[in-house]
């Protein structure tokens, strides 16, 4: 019997299991570094225990701190989550070797599937389809598209894809150093790239008894760098016959390495039909939620039981109606996904029936460079795929985002898309569409600006709120009030010119628009005869304003900026907090062209390309490998080059006079 369990990580998955160890009586033990001290799953949990650090590497990755903190804090259980040491098989030997319940499958079991190339051999060896790896030094163009991989790890470090063959040495050098960056292995190896593909799991389910469940199938084609952005289950489009075999092989996987507890085995299903051992993932998934909903279970629950020793019924439940899951990121997708970070003033997403929200952050909190950016997961149940995915999007776009630049809107607009909705989505398709995806549109913006310098006006004794109208004025017209916004993230300026007279609002470009209440968080106007309600909340300059008609952010702006706010011309700017990862083969004095890389910058688990911003010579290189940044930071410079003197007229031969009249050519 389990009684008090600790759990090896941070965030929403550790408030995920501490919320099933309170309904099955077992004590909870959080671990945290020092940003995480005041998190919520160390509020949640009955007792925590300090990592001393910040980094993951001094902190959660330290299995000598976490197996000491289970034994100080009297724990008799460890539940590694997923990420950082959850398939890690000398951890899991720690754990049991210090004379505690690991839960997770056995240690030979992770050491089976901890390289992509071993565990190939093994599947197949057991007979399941995949694909085969390719030898670099005799690929050829007939080979193309070709996927580069790291052999260790996964979420998407150190894959690339190759399309043309005179860039594959240098690619398998990049995935090479970043694999080593991201794992300490610098092993990659080399496989076709399947076009078109679509990404589809099965979540597995093992005793100690022989038992085996497959329960159900898992889409999640929907992927940014590799990385899974929208899940859903079951996979949908999939004939009989392509599902009971893919649940076949993945039991078969299961049982070739004596696996024991929940995992994920992961195929690539062609266009033809066919599908492509990828990997196995012998820990909890992030998507684990929307089997969850299908099957009625708690995964966790049943990974508790498994490690205390208990047999699975024979069978598994059935499954009912369909889910859908989107990760909630803070991060652009507009600008090459980069990562946010920053006080999160506030995350409400409706939750209700058919709705679940699982998240690890609390108002207030800091997204820091340390970790994931991913804010939340929100989950949708209903009886049907539409019910589900029209939930979804509903749900995400009322909630109340104020802090960093988030995905929502790429992910509504995703959930909306005809090839969704049809499910005709593949692996490439966020890249696909990712313009369209990330469009901005200001239609509303100026509305918006409107609502937030009358809210901001309303916050002002001198024009308080009067029998529902901005006050203040005398028996002649007020005076024209101005206030100006930025909009975040594309830098976008808002003037907003208005006035109070005795008729009511007049504001420059709206001329059909009637104030009809105002506050300092809400204002309602009448736009062309329809009632608009907008929420406005301010934390300093920052300004969120939320309506139907959609989330806007802004900052206000001084009446007089400052004019010393300048940055040399050239500049390589650090657009995230982070640290240099590893800087290029080049020097101050060395010419560069636009877009050469010049260093990378590791910030949330992902490493970001700083190029050069036009040609010209690198003058100032301020980078050097493990430098922790700021955002905004001078990295380096690069001087640009002036373009060419045209060349002097040449002298006209004397065979070739211009007519009178006419210039030469």
């Amino acid at each position: 019997m389990i009684r008090s369990l600790l759990v090896a990580n941070r965030a929403e998955i550790a408030g995920r299991i501490f919320r099933t160890c309170r309904e099955l009586g077992i004590a909870t033990v959080a671990v945290h570094s020092d940003p995480d001290a005041g998190a919520p799953h160390v509020r949640e949990a009955d007792a925590a225990v300090r990592l001393p650090g910040s980094a993951p590497a001094d902190t959660y990755l330290r299995a000598d701190l976490l197996v000491q903190a289970a034994l100080a804090a009297g724990a008799d259980a460890v539940h590694p989550g997923y990420g950082f040491l959850s398939e890690n098989a000398d951890f899991a030997r720690a754990v049991t070797g210090a004379g505690l319940t690991w839960v997770g499958p056995p240690a030979e079991a992770i050491e089976a599937m901890a390289s992509k190339t071993r565990a190939k051999d093994l599947m197949r060896a057991a007979g399941v389809p995949l694909l085969a790896p390719l030898d670099p030094g005799r690929a050829t163009p007939d080979d193309l598209p070709l996927l580069v991989k790291a052999a260790a790890g996964g979420g998407g470090r150190g894959m690339r894809v190759v399309r043309d063959l005179a860039a594959l040495p240098a690619e398998l050098t990049s995935a090479r150093a970043e694999a080593l960056s991201a794992f300490g292995d610098a092993e990659v190896f080399l496989e076709p790239y399947v076009e078109g593909a679509r990404h589809v799991e099965v979540q597995i389910l093992a005793d100690a008894h022989g038992t085996v469940w497959a329960l159900g199938t898992r889409d999640c084609s929907l992927q940014r760098r590799h990385q899974k952005v929208i899940e859903e289950a079951p996979a949908p489009g999939l004939s009989d016959g392509l599902r009971d075999a893919l649940h076949e092989a993945a039991a078969g996987a299961a049982r070739a390495i004596g696996y024991r507890g929940a995992g994920t085995v992961e195929f690539l299903v062609g266009r033809d039909g066919r599908p492509y051992f990828l990997e196995m993932n012998t820990r909890l998934q992030v998507e684990h939620p929307v089997t969850e909903c299908v099957y009625g279970v708690d995964l966790v629950a049943l990974q508790l039981r498994v490690a205390e020793g208990e047999p699975l019924p024979a069978e598994p439940p059935q499954a009912h109606g369909h889910a859908v899951e989107a990760r909630l990121y803070a991060e652009d997708p507009a600008w090459g996904w980069r990562p946010g970070t920053g006080v999160m003033h506030r995350l409400a997403v409706a939750e209700g029936p058919g709705l679940r929200v699982d998240s690890g952050l609390a108002d207030g909190d800091e997204i820091t460079v340390h970790y994931d950016p991913m804010l939340a997961k929100v989950i949708a149940w209903a009886p049907t795929r539409a019910g589900a995915v029209r939930r979804l999007a509903h749900a995400l776009e009322r909630a109340r985002l104020h802090g960093p630049v988030t995905n929502r809107d790429l992910l509504v607009r995703a959930l909306r898309h005809p090839e969704f909705e049809d499910a005709r989505m593949d692996t490439g398709f966020l890249e696909r569409h990712l313009g369209q995806l990330t469009a901005t549109d200001d239609r509303t913006a100026p509305l918006a600006a409107l609502a937030a310098a009358l809210a901001d006006a309303a916050r002002r004794p001198a024009t308080a709120t009067v029998a529902g109208r901005l006050g203040g004025w005398r028996n002649v017209p007020s005076q024209p009030q101005l206030k100006t916004y930025r909009s975040e993230p594309d830098g976008t300026e808002y003037e907003v010119r208005y006035r109070l007279t005795r008729d009511g609002l007049m504001a420059d470009g709206h001329p059909d628009t009637r104030l009809v209440e105002s506050g300092p968080h809400h204002v309602v106007l009448d736009v062309d005869g329809v009632r608009r309600t907008f929420e406005v909340a301010g934390y300093g300059d920052d300004v969120y304003v939320d309506s139907p008609l959609g989330a806007h952010a802004f900052t206000a702006l001084p009446r007089f900026p400052d004019p010393t706010a300048r940055t040399e011309p050239g500049s390589l700017l650090a657009p995230m907090p982070g640290t240099v990862a590893r800087v290029a083969e080049v020097a101050v004095g060395d010419r560069v062209e636009a877009g050469q890389p010049i260093l990378w910058l590791e910030a949330m688990k992902m490493e970001h390309r700083v190029t050069a911003p036009a040609a010209g010579v690198l003058s100032a290189l301020h980078a050097t490998p493990g430098r922790q940044v700021e955002v905004g930071a001078v990295l380096a410079v690069v001087a640009e080059e002036a373009p060419a003197p045209p060349p002097p007229p040449r002298a006209a031969h004397s065979d070739q006079q211009s007519a009178p009249g006419r210039s030469r050519t």
